[in-house]
């Protein structure tokens, strides 16, 4: 029992990862229908700016963090304007293959700047552990979960209580009647791609004490925060988050109670046999077309 709840723990926590990589995908999905592929690629660039940050400058660990955030929000609006705009309004391919020359254009200036090495953070939460009995928690694990839950709530907060998100969400729904009411549609889209990149900011530094940064941890974990974003139904943001759960805690069960190899692949089992029972995800809105 002890150990289920070890890897329950340990699942949810890598799930959470997931599901904010995956909120990144819904979240400019949701803004202007582009797949943007090269999100998990926008995390890993993050962990690199706060490595570069706390652990090269020295700086304390919150500013640090917060100046990876920032600096990848300003990166996010920046791939926004010279990326994708000048090809919205051309086939949904050309703008998937835009976002996947991004992502390649990002692991390899990453691996120019950094190397190819694995590099860790230390976190105030690196080596502390929390005990129940004969229970033992990490405070890492169990930080990146406290954190998740915390940027959810205020990302939920953001769209629904504020002017700016209120324009946000109006501009997901319908960004041509959003710009005749007068709603700046341009930068709403803007600033979508720089929450974006703070979000998938947040990822890869929650990761750091889990996992090694290098410059392919985001096409790895991009690989598997989509089908999260998939899973809980794409376009839906609770269920990018619930979807990464999911996938995490599938991934971390099968790794520990499975034969080898079963660890990478009943994710996707998993996946397959929703979307055949209930293709729109777990939070998506059914839509009946009729013939």
């Amino acid at each position: 029992m002890l150990d289920f709840v070890q890897q329950l723990v340990s699942g949810v926590a890598l799930g959470c990862v997931y599901g904010l990589i995956a909120l990144g995908f819904v979240l400019v999905y949701k803004a202007t229908e582009v797949v943007n592929f090269a999100q998990g690629d926008l995390m890993m660039l993050g962990g690199f700016f706060a490595f570069t940050f706390i652990g090269m400058m020295g700086l304390n660990y919150w500013i640090g963090f917060a100046g990876a955030v920032a600096a990848m929000a300003l990166f996010g609006m920046l791939a926004e304007r010279v990326v994708v705009r000048p090809i919205l309004g051309y086939p949904q391919f050309s703008i998937i293959m835009a976002t996947i020359g991004l992502g390649y254009f990002l692991r390899s200036i990453a691996g120019m700047i950094w190397g190819t090495d694995d590099l860790k953070i230390e976190t105030p939460f690196s080596q502390g552990v929390l005990r129940m009995g004969t229970l033992v928690l990490a405070y890492d694990k169990l930080s990146v979960i406290a954190a998740t839950m915390i940027l959810c709530t205020l990302l939920w907060l953001f769209f629904n209580k504020t002017t700016l998100g209120t324009a946000m969400r109006a501009s997901s729904e319908n960004m041509l009647a959003a710009y005749y009411m007068g709603i700046p549609v341009k930068r709403v889209v803007s600033i979508v791609w720089a929450i974006s990149a703070a979000v998938a900011t947040c990822a890869g530094v929650l990761l750091a004490p889990i996992t090694f940064i290098h410059s392919n941890v985001g096409l790895v974990l991009g690989l598997k925060a989509f089908p999260a974003a998939v899973l809980g139904g794409f376009g839906s943001i609770p269920g990018a988050v619930v979807g990464g759960v999911l996938i995490g805690v599938i991934e971390s069960m099968a790794g520990f109670y499975l034969a080898e190899g079963w660890k990478d692949v009943a994710p996707y089992i998993v996946l397959l046999a929703v979307l055949l029972l209930k293709p729109e995800g777990l939070f998506g809105l059914h839509v009946r077309k009729k013939v």
